[in-house]
């Protein structure tokens, strides 16, 4: 599996926690143990989500890490009218239609659009755009998580890709941006590997370049939750961020060589960096102790 260009893609919904410093440094050691380059994206499309001064919060812990992105960063924020050119190629297509349907009217069906609105028009309200989705199975190869395949008809069912709020949703803004900034190989966290066959097929449709992908396992807080900024997650320590990155390259089963700054660090842990050495469990325990000063 070769990588040429990676990218990390917070949201700026609060700092920067273990479990993003998780996605970042796997990103990145994928990357550059390819010579590749690595792009930082602040996904931040869903405003109700921002935090004002947490992008700009991210970016200087990553520079704390060792993180710099190898091009401009870019904000989804500023790219409305492309992902908007986005949809009405797919309109004019006719892959997407217009949906009022609501997560209770699809509660009897699993929460899986049946392909038929439940809900009438209401010209009272900006419906939701849906993406009409094949009677075919999706596969890939993830380089971590091994192959992958979903039905996506059975399994998900037509998909929201422009959402009621008249803003973008996710699947469409990652797979345009992602094409955008020339990425080859994404890197991320095993809660969006669900997302990959929607992305997959949102390539084709749009005639973009398909990539390659690598999930890793996920950061579990004391609860056994995923580690998330809305969750309240401990923040990483950019003042003193060896023991934060430490915990990390333990995390994704890479060795510990010996290093008394950020640099050397990275240095030698990408000498040393074996992607089959990532657990391809889809979660594990976050290892706190390794990340806070008062915990013995």
């Amino acid at each position: 599996m070769t990588f040429h260009r990676g990218r990390f893609a917070p949201s700026p919904s609060g700092r920067l926690h273990f479990g993003s410093l998780v996605a970042a440094l796997g990103s990145w050691l994928f990357a550059r143990a390819d010579n590749g380059e690595w792009l930082v994206r602040i996904e931040d499309f869903d405003r109700e989500r921002v935090v004002p001064g947490a992008a700009d919060d991210i970016l200087a812990t990553l520079h704390a890490f060792g993180f710099d992105s190898d091009r401009p960063v870019i904000h989804q924020s500023e790219r409305d009218e492309v992902y908007r050119a986005a949809l009405r190629r797919l309109e004019d297509a006719g892959q997407v239609y217009p949906c009022w349907c609501s997560r209770a009217d699809l509660a009897a069906f699993g929460g899986i659009h049946p392909q038929n609105c439940i809900a009438r028009p209401d010209p009272a309200r900006a419906p939701a755009w849906r993406l009409r989705v094949p009677d075919e199975s999706i596969a890939f190869l993830d380089a971590v998580q091994g192959e992958q395949r979903q039905d996506l008809r059975r399994e998900v069912g037509d998909f929201v890709v422009w959402r009621v709020e008249k803003t973008v949703a996710y699947q469409l803004a990652v797979v345009v941006d992602d094409a955008a900034q020339g990425i080859t190989a994404v890197v991320r966290g095993a809660d969006l590997l669900d997302s990959t066959p929607r992305q997959i097929l949102l390539q084709r449709l749009l005639d973009l370049p398909r990539l390659q992908y690598a999930h890793l396992p996920l950061a579990l807080g004391a609860d056994g939750r995923k580690l998330s900024k809305h969750e309240l997650a401990l923040p990483v320590d950019g003042d003193d961020p060896l023991p934060a990155l430490r915990a990390a390259l333990r995390f994704l089963g890479q060795p510990l060589p010996p290093a008394r700054n950020v640099r050397d660090l990275l240095s030698a842990a990408l000498e040393e960096f074996d992607a089959g050495r990532i657990p391809c469990a889809p979660s594990a325990p976050a290892p706190f102790a390794a990340l806070r000063k008062d915990v013995c």
